[in-house]
């Protein structure tokens, strides 16, 4: 009697994260949203940093996009629909954002006596 196995490989993870890095601003995807956010009522082009020194500000201007904040950890989401959008700052070259979900970090910098947000 011969005994016939089905080997079926394992699939692996096939969600690439997509990244896109502009100035101190770093957008990472994610899969979805958690359950804790809220959506932001911002009025105008979403700004996900100001420039401290200059009042520049990194800001999405398309309708596409909506912003999201998580109460519990003050993370900032955003959801791009459809259509790409234009991630812009006055200082920086544009880039193109791809449909998605995206969390915000903002970049810091280490100092003995505290840590700081990076100013653009």
């Amino acid at each position: 009697m011969q005994t016939h196995f089905s080997h079926t490989p394992k699939q692996k993870n096939t969600m690439k994260t997509t990244k896109y890095r502009q100035g101190d601003v770093l957008l990472s995807s994610v899969k979805s949203l958690p359950d804790s956010v809220q959506k932001s009522e911002d009025k105008g082009p979403i700004i996900l940093a100001w420039g401290e020194a200059t009042g520049h500000h990194h800001s999405i201007k398309n309708k596409n996009v909506t912003k999201y904040v998580d109460p519990e950890t003050m993370a900032t989401y955003i959801e791009v629909a459809e259509a790409m959008a234009l991630l812009e700052h006055q200082e920086h070259a544009t880039i193109i954002i791809e449909p998605g979900i995206y969390r915000v970090g903002l970049q810091r910098e280490y100092h003995p006596q505290e840590i700081k947000r990076v100013v653009d």
